[in-house]
């Protein structure tokens, strides 16, 4: 019996409020019309565990919790979602797009405590066993525009200063100048159909 290819990994990511949310769900309808057989996951979160993670992590009552204990929570909830969900699904063949991962952990996490990329990094590893995204979409936009966006009282993570989301968009733009294979940059202080139509054509690059 012949074994079905790996399917495809694609990340949206970004800072608060700039439409990562709106635009998976409009590529999953796009790609699902067009017969791609996708799989739409949240990061953390997408299991049992993940989901109880997540909840520890966005809590603003948790505010004594550390960035290294933060990190090592978020590649935990990862490797959960990657043995459980993601890995399986790519092994039928599957789409599987995830609204945030380790550039996510990259963009927050990294220089609190002096943690760094390479530690980062290396953790991330083992938690998503070396399975890295075939692109990652970074919705840019700052973070004076995007929190107008927000419609509902901010997570633990959000309730931060601005001098600490204007160094998030940093780490992100970092991020994809440092590795342009993988990472495509869509400005998302535009219409939806706009930004939209700009992921389109960066899915079709790998071949979708």
């Amino acid at each position: 019996m012949q074994r079905q290819p790996d399917g495809k990994f694609i990340v949206l990511d970004g800072p608060e409020g700039c439409g990562k949310s709106t635009q998976l769900r409009l590529l999953v309808e796009a790609l699902e019309k067009s017969g791609v057989p996708v799989l739409a996951v949240r990061d953390p979160g997408a299991t049992r565990i993940g989901e109880q993670i997540r909840a520890i992590l966005l809590n603003p009552d948790h505010a004594e919790l550390s960035m290294r204990c933060e990190m090592l929570l978020y590649m935990a909830a990862r490797a959960q979602m990657m043995s459980q969900v993601i890995l399986p699904a790519l092994g039928e063949g599957k789409l599987v797009i995830s609204d945030r991962f380790v550039s996510s952990t990259l963009a927050y996490q990294s220089g609190g405590e002096g943690l760094t990329d390479d530690q980062i990094r290396a953790v991330a590893d083992v938690a998503i066993q070396q399975r890295h995204p075939d692109l990652v979409l970074l919705l840019d936009m700052p973070p004076e525009r995007s929190f107008q966006r927000l419609q509902r009282a901010k997570d633990r993570i959000e309730q931060r200063p601005p001098a600490y989301h204007a160094r998030v968009r940093e780490n992100y733009l970092k991020l994809a100048k440092h590795d342009p294979d993988h990472y495509r940059v869509i400005p998302a202080d535009r219409t939806i159909e706009a930004v939209h139509q700009d992921i389109l054509a960066a899915v079709r690059e790998i071949g979708l």
